[in-house]
């Protein structure tokens, strides 16, 4: 009965929806511009730069998520994010109700609302990969001709046909810039340093400015770019060990969830103990609390190898 009325709920919100011809999506896009709030003035600004408090949890991973969206030129997919978020909500809440467990509510409906966050944070490690291997083609090959042409703009005019995207992108914006907008070429720079989040790289940036006031600081740069084969070197040497992890995980979950319907099967009293009665609901809530958490864990640890200055 309570899944009946469960059901009829989410009925009136789907007739609601069409009723009003709105669209999900211009739905949560009306709740999250309400949550943006007016422009912060300069003493806001100045108290959030020196609050050394991080945010924690549920928090950090929302706006690590706007951050990688931010980066991959994908910001208007935070509101898909949000109604798949939403719906997987509602899965969590009907399954969980299906099996007369309100101690999985909670558990499932928050769990499930998180993966699409957590797929976005765990794909992102395939994109920075494939960004520092991107990168590393870019720059060295721009450091060659810099090296002979002792001009950025040239160096990068000449490779910029070679250069694949994002990176391509990255440095046609500097070329519009400087040949279109401001010709003032450290201002350019600082620019362009700004668009990618890679440390080696900004390294790279930074001494390309300076070689702006003395060009014998141009045999810096290749040591610098050399980082990027060190990185990606280090990362296929380490690539087994970083998703080791995962492998474990997906094991014991399998093993975790694949000995609930063997329980049937070897001793049934335990099986029923288990879905039927208070104490066996709490065990179960706990058990798949310990899942999503471990995953959370999981895609935590399984980074790419990056180089910190």
């Amino acid at each position: 009965m309570t899944l009946l009325k469960l059901i009829a709920f989410l009925g009136i919100i789907a007739g609601s929806f069409i009723l009003l011809s709105l669209s999900p999506f211009e739905f949560f896009e009306a709740i999250a511009n309400k949550f943006k709030g007016k422009k912060k003035t300069i003493k806001t600004k100045v108290k959030e730069a020196t609050n050394k408090k991080k945010p924690r949890g549920i928090k950090l991973l929302l706006e690590e998520t706007k951050e990688i969206l931010k980066i991959t030129g994908k910001t208007e997919k935070f509101y898909t994010l949000c109604v798949a978020s939403f719906f997987l909500f509602v899965i969590g809440v009907i399954v969980a109700v299906s099996m007369n467990n309100f101690f999985l509510v909670p558990v499932l409906s928050i769990g499930f609302s998180l993966v699409p966050f957590w797929y976005i944070k765990f794909t992102a490690n395939f994109f920075k990969k494939q960004l520092n291997a991107e990168l590393e083609t870019a720059l060295s090959v721009i450091t060659t001709s810099y090296m002979r042409s002792e001009s950025i703009i040239t160096a990068v005019d000449e490779n910029i046909t070679y250069l694949n995207p994002p990176v391509s992108d990255v440095f046609k914006g500097f070329l519009t810039q400087t040949k279109l907008i401001n010709s003032n070429m450290k201002i350019a720079l600082e620019n362009l340093r700004s668009k990618i989040d890679n440390d080696v790289f900004r390294e790279w940036v930074d001494a390309v400015i300076a070689c702006q006031e003395d060009k014998n600081l141009k045999t810096t740069l290749t040591p610098i770019v050399s980082k990027l084969s060190d990185m990606r070197i280090v990362g296929a040497e380490l690539d087994y060990l970083l998703y080791e992890p995962m492998k474990e995980f997906i094991t014991m979950t399998i093993l975790l969830i694949g000995n609930i319907p063997l329980m049937y099967f070897l001793n049934k009293e335990w099986y029923e103990t288990l879905l039927f009665t208070g104490i066996g609901k709490a065990i179960l809530a706990v058990c798949i609390t310990v899942i999503f958490i471990s995953l959370a864990a999981v895609i935590k640890l399984t980074k790419p190898v990056e180089y910190k200055r």
